[in-house]
């Protein structure tokens, strides 16, 4: 009876679809019995069109594992998936082909062809044969109005709520009202808009509604506000920092600049303290969390006024500053951790977006400052984060007083100051930081850039001093020979007292912009009264995204939604209406912008534990039962995106009731990337014309042309197209991507495939080595669509079975750590099921049989349970594998087919090749699946060692071996090694002088 793996995984699939096998139940009892519940989530996939490769199941193979184990340990496991199916691919895709978002995304998920004649083999269908045992019954998929209509609803609490700082959560936005009735906001201690202004309950009163839902946007914790934002003109949209590399979008590479526009934003700062704290309860990679950290970036220090003037003229001279300051009443205020340093002050930089840098620029530098400005808009936070060794500005002409000495201290701007990090100004301390003292010494002698001011008892001719300790100021009036520490709390005092500054914990974490200008994404269940928000009633829900014939901003620059016809609200019939009956009086228009790509994906957790309730995201019940995700698995690529505001997200709704933990995810596991082996061909180019391009095999490269005429070959056929001999001496060889299903073997294309692959090759000059052969570079990379080096799931499980896919990659390596792919490998592990199959049948069928297992085969078994065991709970997959080979071979070589050794042999493959496991165990005469079959029990005494393989020793040469218990006394051993034949033959007659017995350990006869 062979092994037959396609035969027997449609056979496994359809008995698990057909019996919902892993369909998890919402309480203790599951078939019957009391069990403990065991989350185990997947970080849910974007359904592109490209499908799986089998990069992309490594993390699922994973979790799978593990949620089969615990299974098998008496776990009631929740082990879902869906899809995070809004996003700009789709919308991308239907700007360029005119298919509809919802069409593509659909045919992505569950196959078939879409409008361009593609076949899609359907995300659902390459999960499936793989073999997964996800809940499918709970399946989510965001761009469902059956799903995002939570997502509204989350956004609706939010923005009805307020971050009360005193009781440190977040609260319904009605018991700010009634504060504000009762005692007006002096005494309101909340995280809001800076600048708020102060008002007596009787001018509360006194207010407008109007006027006081303005004020109440300033509290809200989702709020709309002009913002500087990542414009991204190309998709024509906003785009988180996440979304940009090097300056241009990840999608497209498109150019991106900081623009300032009206954004719908969310106050995930105002859990920044929440969010650093939480971080010590979870068990999360310490790469992970450091991320998080520092994207969070708290740290502690002083706010500090500087009141800013202007010189009347530019020719002024400093020794008359003081005398020429034009008052106004604009202040710079700067978040500074240093506050001990504030008398070395040598001059400010804001950073070029900050408000003032318009008000204050002086008219002969306004020229300079402009053209700054718009260079700078052109890179990205993170470059300018990044870039370190870039020394750029330009001084705006203004001067800022210092709160203790008056002297005027000249403002600059600098795009490594950040507009959204701290105040976007910097007091500039050279003598005590690098970058600053960089800066200073860039611009030297430059108008507005004084000589450095030190105040430290160090040298600093040569570099700035950073250190907290080791030195005492000078030069500081009040702060002399005070430290850090005493220094920090003497001028925090001081400024106090004057009124221009004070002690505050800082946070580098901002708000996060929550509007798209893209179509597909979720729709905000927000209209418009005189320009003010208004929220749609949570009965009302969904507001399902209108059709529009265009995915395109409108001629006028609105988002898509701009090209709806059917796109406002009745507020008296409470539905969506035409556009075209907007009459500001009942009918209201709706927003154009979408939510972002991470709305759906902040809760989606949750929806896996009641996923078909229709009107809640989940019960109370269910939340309570599940609670949390006890296991995540998923890439580091989301460490400071996702993941942080899923716990944003997660904190804001336990403050309101909902969530009933504080963290989502327990435990988080980041599985490393499965990289591509890429195939390149070489291809002629020329740095200053264009040349009709040929291909030379690799190995001819660095031959000279004495070893080979490849050169003679080249320069005939471009002198044949008119090139002078100069031109040709110029033309250079490049190495460029190639499909690795074009090779024969590892190293050689086949010329006639590659011809026909793409129409440039077609007629192309290939010039191969002398032995005919086309030899090409191999070097693993990313593995990815548009690097040609994809190998997909769905072929390896056609050849070889899933299980042997499943084996595979968890043999691969490390889970955390990236390994390449190498298709070669494959047969290995497929062998291995073979053998595997072998102990069980021959050729006529099963050969398992009662006998008793031999101490050997027993030892063989309960070695590979507890390897298994510790393997899984510890993420250690491909030592599992190795573990499964070894013991295999074992049993091969001791004949072992006894039922007692391979029937719990069956369950230990089970979590890691469920197919082949299953059909074992049914074929052992079992009748319900292998699935929840508790896991064998590992029993020590197998382990121990009863006897002991001697070597017997003749003055010190080992002559044979003797295997003896090893419960044997030391006389007990002499007396049977006097005895022994082969004792007597080496004696010959004689008598040994000395007897060096060691237990457990050697045996030598001396003398």
């Amino acid at each position: 009876m062979k092994y037959n793996p396609n035969e027997i995984e449609a056979k496994w699939q359809k008995y698990w679809a057909e019996n919902q096998t892993f369909a998890a139940k919402n309480n203790s009892e599951t078939r019957g019995e009391a069990k403990p519940k065991h989350y185990v989530l997947d970080m849910f996939p974007y359904p592109s069109g490209a499908g799986l490769h089998v990069g992309h199941p490594l993390g699922y193979i994973a979790s799978d594992v593990y949620s089969r184990f615990k299974r098998h340990q008496g776990f009631n496991v929740l082990h879902p998936m869906g899809y995070d199916s809004f996003g700009l691919p789709a919308e991308q895709y239907a700007i360029q082909t005119g298919q509809r978002p919802e069409d593509t995304t659909r045919v992505n998920i569950d196959g078939g062809v879409d409008k361009e004649g593609k076949q899609i083999a359907g995300y659902r269908k390459q999960l499936d044969k793989i073999g997964f045992s996800f809940d499918w019954s709970r399946e989510v998929r965001t761009s469902n109005p059956d799903y995002y209509k939570h997502t509204q609803w989350i956004f609706i609490q939010l923005f009805n709520s307020w971050y009360n700082k005193n009781a440190d959560k977040a609260e319904d936005i009605s018991t700010l009202v009634s504060i504000f009735e009762k005692e007006g906001n002096a005494n309101v201690n909340a995280v809001c808009d800076d600048a708020i202004v102060s008002f007596s309950s009787s001018e509360w009163n006194a207010f407008s509604k109007d006027e006081q839902e303005k004020i109440l946007l300033q509290y809200r914790l989702t709020y709309l506000a002009e913002t500087e934002v990542n414009w991204c003109l190309g998709l024509g949209t906003v785009l988180a920092n996440d979304e940009i590399v090097n300056g241009v979008s990840e999608r497209g590479g498109y150019p991106v600049i900081r623009k300032k526009m009206t954004q719908w934003s969310m106050r995930i700062s105002a859990y920044a303290e929440r969010l650093l704290q939480g971080l010590n309860d979870i068990d999360w990679s310490e790469s992970i969390k450091e991320s998080q950290r520092n994207w969070i970036g708290k740290s502690v220090g002083a706010l500090v006024k500087f009141q800013v003037s202007s010189f009347k003229s530019q020719d002024v001279a400093q020794s008359e500053a003081t005398l020429n300051f034009k008052r106004e009443t604009n202040f710079i205020e700067v978040f500074t951790t240093r506050p001990d340093t504030i008398f070395g002050v040598t001059f400010m930089t804001l950073a070029p977006e900050h408000d003032l840098v318009a008000k204050i620029t002086t008219p002969e530098q306004k020229a300079a400052v402009e053209a700054y400005i718009e260079k700078t808009a052109k890179r990205s936070e993170r470059e300018r984060m990044a870039d370190v060794k870039t020394i750029s500005g330009v001084f705006t002409g203004a001067y800022a007083e210092h709160p203790f000495t008056k002297e005027p201290i000249p403002v600059w701007i600098g795009d490594y100051v950040l507009a959204g990090y701290g105040t976007g100004a910097v007091m500039a301390v050279p003598c005590g930081d690098e970058r600053d003292y960089a800066f200073a010494n860039f611009f030297k002698g430059q108008n507005g850039m004084p000589a450095i001011k030190n105040i430290f008892d160090k040298d600093i001719s040569e570099a700035a001093f950073g250190a907290k300790e080791g030195f005492q100021l000078v030069d500081s009036d009040f702060l002399n020979g005070l430290n850090y520490k005493k220094g920090t709390y003497k001028v925090i005092e001081e400024l106090e007292k004057i009124g221009q500054g004070k002690g505050k914990t800082n946070y580098r974490l901002r708000d996060a912009v929550f509007s798209r200008q893209r179509y597909w994404g979720e729709p905000f269940p927000v209209y418009y009264v005189n320009g003010l928000p208004k929220m749609i009633d949570a009965q009302h829900l969904p507001i399902i995204l209108p059709e529009v014939e265009k995915y395109l901003p409108t001629e006028d620059g609105l988002p898509p939604l701009g090209n709806a016809a059917v796109w406002a609200w009745d507020s008296v019939k409470c539905s969506v209406v035409s556009t075209e009956l907007i009459d500001h009086a009942t009918i209201f228009p709706l927003e154009l912008n979408t939510m972002p790509g991470w709305a759906g994906s902040s809760w989606y957790w949750m929806r896996y534990m009641d996923a078909h309730n229709e009107t809640e995201f989940a019960s109370k019940e269910a939340l309570a039962y599940w609670e949390s995700v006890d296991l995540y698995i998923g890439g580091s690529e989301h460490a400071t995106g996702h993941l942080l505001y899923s716990r944003f997200w997660n904190k804001f709704l336990k403050d309101k009731g909902f969530a009933p933990t504080e963290e989502p995810f327990k435990k988080l596991i980041n599985q490393g990337m499965i990289l591509g082996m890429s195939a390149f061909v070489l291809q002629s180019y020329h740095e200053s014309i264009n040349i009709e391009p040929i291909y030379l095999s690799k190995d001819l490269l660095n031959l000279t042309d004495v070893e080979s005429n490849h050169f003679d070959i080249k320069d005939k056929f471009y002198q044949d197209k008119g090139l002078s001999n100069d031109e040709i001496s110029q033309i250079k060889f490049r190495y460029i991507h190639i499909d690795i299903s074009l090779l024969k073997n590892e190293t050689d294309v086949d010329l006639g495939k590659l011809k026909d692959w793409r129409i440039e090759f077609k007629n192309a000059l290939f010039i191969p080595n002398q032995k005919g052969e086309f030899k090409v570079l191999r070097e693993v990379e990313k593995m990815s669509k548009s690097k040609y080096n994809v190998v997909t799931p769905d072929d390896i499980c056609e050849e070889y079975g899933a299980d042997t896919l499943r084996l595979y990659e968890m043999f691969l390596g490390p889970l955390e750590q990236a390994k390449p792919w190498n298709t070669a490998g494959i047969s290995g592990v497929f062998g291995f099921l073979k053998k595997l199959w072998r102990l069980y049948f021959d050729d006529n069928g099963l050969i398992v049989n009662n006998d008793e297992p031999t101490k050997d085969n027993l030892k063989s078994l309960h070695k590979t349970i507890k390897k298994v065991a510790e393997d899984i709970e510890s993420f250690s997959f491909n030592t599992s594998v190795s573990q499964f080979m070894i013991c295999v071979n074992e049993l091969s070589t001791q004949n072992c087919h006894s039922r007692a050794i391979l029937e719990p042999l069956a369950i230990l493959v089970s979590p890691y090749a469920p197919h082949i496991a299953e059909e074992l165990w049914s074929q052992l005469g079992n009748t319900t699946s292998i699935s929840e079959v508790p896991f064998p029990v590992f029993e020590e005494k197998h382990l121990v060692e009863t006897n002991k393989e001697y070597p017997v020793s003749f003055n010190g040469k080992m002559r044979f071996t003797i295997e003896l218990p090893l419960d044997l006394t030391k006389e007990q051993i002499e007396e049977i090694i006097m005895k022994d034949e082969r004792t007597l033959k080496q004696l010959d007659g004689k008598t040994p002088n000395k007897v060096i017995i060691v237990p457990g350990k050697i045996i030598n006869l001396v003398g």
